[in-house]
């Protein structure tokens, strides 16, 4: 019986040797890239995107199959020249099998405000099926 591992990563993480032997035994990373810009990244979740991109570049060089992720948010990850560096990183990458975009809702909201936490994108609209064709298009899918 064949035993088919998926892990799926926010891809803030360290390639540590347990990192290492986990991914011995996996076969499809699902990764997800915040933001190809690594100032907007930090400004958007609080932390650089150094670690992902090491990480997409650890998956490639080492044979493991990867789906790249990344969430459009209008006015923030739909930027046209950073839609283009993404393509441009994903090219240098082996084994992308797949690119998902995925449109930012705010149903979520709720729970930053149960906390009494400021919810920073309370002003950002949702993600429409149209700003998806348009990330897919300056990312060069179609």
């Amino acid at each position: 019986m064949a035993f088919i591992q998926l892990l799926i990563l926010h891809g803030m993480v360290d390639i540590t040797d347990d990192v290492k032997e986990l991914l011995k035994y996996t076969d499809l990373v699902l990764l997800d890239i915040k933001h190809i810009d690594s100032d907007k990244c930090k400004r958007l979740v609080g932390f650089d995107n150094k670690k992902e991109l090491n990480f997409a570049h650890f998956l490639s060089d080492n044979n493991i199959d990867m789906w790249i992720r990344q969430v459009i948010i209008p006015g923030i990850t739909d930027d046209e020249d950073d839609l283009k560096k993404l393509r441009d990183f994903i090219s240098s990458l082996k084994t992308v099998r797949k690119i998902e975009f995925l449109k930012y809702h705010s149903m979520g909201k709720f729970k930053w405000k149960n906390l009494n936490i400021s919810y920073d994108l309370e002003n950002v609209r949702e993600a429409t099926s149209e700003d998806i064709e348009r990330a897919k298009m300056f990312c060069g899918l179609d």
